[in-house]
């Protein structure tokens, strides 16, 4: 039986490093995707990107996040950590509140990976990405495709 995947990519590119999902998004939609994967801009849909969640066995969220770290430092962060988030982040209610909602949801949730870059330069209206985020995008194509793409059968 084979696995149905979505990768899920969130952010703003209007506000520099919040864009680097957006970024990986347009990264992978160049490749040729396999029939079990599925890849969406999910941009700020807050709630509505409930629905991205459904009928898939594996679910892989790319955002950016500021946790304090080394600007474009790649981390797989932990849903139960995430979902602990506790004020939603300034481009919506935030992946750790969406998590929360899926996990009321009574459907089986998905498993979920997190791939997060550490955002430098985040601020309304600063339109790219800082080079230390913009070499990340590259990292987590580099890290997300041989996990996706090669059991496509």
């Amino acid at each position: 039986m084979t696995t149905m995947r979505h990768i899920i990519c969130f952010g703003n590119p209007l506000h520099g490093d919040d864009g680097f999902g957006t970024a990986v998004y347009q990264r992978l939609a160049e490749l040729p995707l396999p029939d079990n994967l599925r890849l969406f801009d999910a941009g700020t849909a807050g709630l509505a990107a409930l629905t991205l969640f459904q009928g898939c066995d594996e679910v892989c969220i790319v955002d950016a996040c500021q946790s304090g770290g080394e600007a474009g430092r790649l981390s797989r962060l932990l849903p139960e950590t995430v979902m602990a988030e506790v004020t939603p982040a300034g481009h919506g209610v935030g992946v750790g509140y969406l998590l929360q909602a899926l996990a009321a949801l009574p459907e089986p949730m998905p498993q979920i990976q997190i791939i997060a870059a550490e955002a430098d330069a985040v601020g309304v209206f600063r339109p790219g990405l800082s080079a230390a985020v913009a070499k990340a995008v590259d990292e987590a194509v580099a890290l997300l495709s041989p996990y996706f793409f090669c059991d496509a059968a």
